[in-house]
Order: structure tokens, then C-alpha cells, then sequence
């Protein structure tokens, strides 16, 4: 399937929209940081592309970490729930959440 990271994220934020996940991964060997909120992706490192099937998360990235974060999303005073999950422990709580 293609995309399956990245749409199983995006389906999470959509189940739980008071919830912000900033996933930190290396792409094409450069890391990024990524912010998913309410079904959609950005990267805060690189630009994002307009077309939605372009996904800002592949599936051939390494994820290093997945940090969830109480809705709005504020750099300056973010506020965790939980902090430097792996994505083996993030896909424990997409499989409860059903996605």
C-alpha cells in the first residue's frame, strides 16, 4: 500500500483531533520534522508539496521519533502527552485506534 505511514498518521490525527504528532525522520538522508494535525502533514524543514497525493512522510523514511502533543500546537510552549515513541510503539496505538 502505498503511503501506509503517512495515511495511518493522518488517520489517527483525524480520530483524535486534540492531538498533534511531530514525527522526526530522515528522508533521502537528511532529517525532517513533521507535524500532522487533523488528517493533513507539513514538514517544518523543507517545503511540502501542494498535492495532497505527495506524501510529506514516505513510506521508505526512518522514523527516529514520534512525539504526541495537546491541540494547538505552539513551537514556543508545546505541550507533550508523550515524548520520543518509536514507530513500533506509535503502531500499538494506531492498531487501537483502528488505523
Amino acid at each position: 500500500m502505498q503511503n501506509f505511514i503517512s495515511k495511518r498518521l493522518e488517520q489517527y490525527t483525524t480520530k483524535r483531533p486534540q492531538e498533534v504528532l511531530v514525527v522526526t525522520a530522515e528522508i533521502a538522508g537528511e532529517q525532517d520534522k513533521i507535524v500532522i494535525f487533523k488528517g493533513f502533514s507539513s514538514s517544518l524543514t523543507r517545503s511540502t508539496a501542494f498535492d495532497a497525493d505527495v506524501p510529506v512522510l514516505p513510506d521508505e523514511a526512518n522514523i527516529e521519533s514520534i512525539d504526541r502533543l495537546a491541540s494547538p500546537y505552539n513551537a514556543q510552549a508545546p505541550r507533550y502527552i508523550e515524548q520520543g515513541l518509536s514507530w513500533e510503539a506509535m503502531q500499538v496505538l494506531l492498531s487501537e485506534m483502528g488505523v
